[in-house]
């Protein structure tokens, strides 16, 4: 089945940096196995508009399980009134894991989003941070961004899953977007979680697409 896109959808390639990568600080699996399909995408000039997400923490920084004593990675604490898992330490600012991956040509970008700046505050869609201190979650300019280009459908793919391309996708819709998943073009941190994340973009009306499926109108 072929899906064909229209001159007003745009790709976001959400977090593909060295530290999602198999030996990397936060490894997904199978995470260097989209790195070839996204370049190929990226090469064949479909969308119009492409973004990238790239996460981009300061040292310290409070999803860090180092940055809290007695805490390992990947337990869950309270913060801000919501779950927050605690993660290994990746994505440190200026470091060679948190640049954007160096095997993908990247010249059809057209904005990089930068996340997880904020040393108080996490970050996993592309479009909203995580609840902070007043319990909002500030934007980060890119549904502006693409409402200005006429953008009305948003393609999401990258790392991870079942967080970042998750929730980026998610952000999209409630934001007034139509978006989709390339799930071939993503990966989880951990592939039990795959039956969970496909029960949630159906039942949230997200269609899953593969790259193979995209066609310019």
């Amino acid at each position: 089945m072929s899906h064909h896109l229209s001159s007003r959808a745009a790709l976001i390639v959400v977090d593909v940096q060295p530290d999602f990568m198999p030996g990397g600080a936060l490894a997904c699996h199978e995470g260097d196995a989209i790195v070839p399909g996204i370049d190929r995408l990226l090469r064949s000039r479909l969308f119009r508009h492409v973004v990238a997400t790239q996460d981009w923490h300061p040292r310290g920084h409070v999803s860090f399980a180092s940055s809290h004593p007695g805490r390992t990675a990947f337990e869950q604490l309270a913060l801000y009134g919501q779950p927050q898992t605690l993660w290994p330490d990746h994505c440190v600012q200026g470091t060679p894991g948190a640049v954007l991956h160096p095997a993908i040509d990247w010249s059809a970008l057209d904005a990089v989003i930068r996340k997880g700046s904020d040393p108080g505050v996490d970050s996993y869609s592309g479009f909203r941070e995580n609840h902070g201190p007043g319990g909002a979650r500030p934007s980060t300019g890119l549904a502006g961004w693409l409402r200005e280009r006429d953008v009305d459908e948003v393609f999401v793919c990258g790392l991870a899953r079942d967080v970042c391309v998750l929730w980026t996708a998610q952000d999209a819709l409630e934001l007034g977007f139509r978006a989709r998943l390339l799930w071939d073009l993503s990966r989880p941190v951990t592939p039990d979680t795959d039956a969970a994340t496909r029960a949630t973009l159906l039942a949230q009306g997200l269609p899953i697409t593969e790259a193979g499926e995209l066609r310019r109108d």
